[in-house]
């Protein structure tokens, strides 16, 4: 098909200039989120991420939904070493706690707990989560010993909506918008679905077989620069 022809679905907001790249390429994106975030309020878990601030500790983040949970609640930078996700995780963890604050960073949640289990000096050790955080980065720090501490600072609420349109292709961000579109959407046998990760990539194809691309990189830039990638490269085949 021709290119001007693209049309895409992507399941979380973009930035213009990423809206603007699409369309220069004459990709058209239509956005729809189809969960949303909210920050945990409990007075309990304030005081905790408080009283965390005065301590030297080793924080890890996945998201960065955990990233803006905290750093909301924290008055001053504090002197914490930091493991994260790349892309945007990376970047609000830069932003609020400065580069030399973060030791290591990776494209999964796998990835990262070996970098984090290759330090012998940790200390205590804290990851801030949601409630549906995925089970394989603590599992792996669990079983080589690690003593981990959980804090649930969000959580993912499902707002799923009837998409009337078609499209070519949908980008998945995450597992919970997976799930959350597909609780009242189906979609054709010839769409191509996108997939940032292999645990989005599994969800997905719990629901359809559809062809898969997925990628590796936790960015949404990179995640439709391979969108774009793959259209350009059918294309040419064409």
């Amino acid at each position: 098909m021709p290119q001007s022809n693209i049309r895409i679905l992507s399941t979380r907001p973009l930035q213009e200039s990423i809206l603007v790249m699409a369309s220069e390429k004459g990709m058209k994106i239509d956005t729809e989120s189809f969960i949303r975030t909210e920050a945990v309020q409990d007075k309990e878990v304030i005081d905790l991420i408080h009283a965390l601030g005065d301590k030297k500790i080793t924080a890890i983040f996945t998201s960065m939904n955990g990233v803006g949970a905290v750093t909301s609640k924290l008055a001053s930078k504090p002197n914490w070493k930091i493991y994260c996700m790349g892309g945007a995780t990376k970047q609000l963890v830069t932003d609020f706690f400065g580069v030399r604050s973060i030791a290591a960073t990776a494209r999964d949640g796998e990835a990262l707990a070996e970098k984090i289990i290759a330090n012998k000096d940790l200390g205590e050790v804290v990851f801030f989560c949601g409630d549906q955080r995925l089970d394989k980065l603590p599992e792996i720090l669990v079983a080589h010993e690690i003593d981990l501490k959980e804090v649930m600072v969000y959580t993912t609420v499902y707002t799923p909506k009837f998409i009337e349109k078609t499209y070519d292709g949908i980008v998945f961000f995450s597992p919970s918008a997976v799930h959350s579109f597909f609780d009242i959407n189906t979609i054709a046998t010839d769409v191509i679905v996108f997939a940032i990760g292999k645990t989005t990539a599994a969800a997905v194809a719990t629901y359809v077989e559809n062809e898969l691309v997925v990628s590796k990189w936790p960015g949404k830039e990179q995640m439709i620069e391979q969108v774009i990638n793959y259209y350009e490269k059918a294309n040419s085949k064409s």
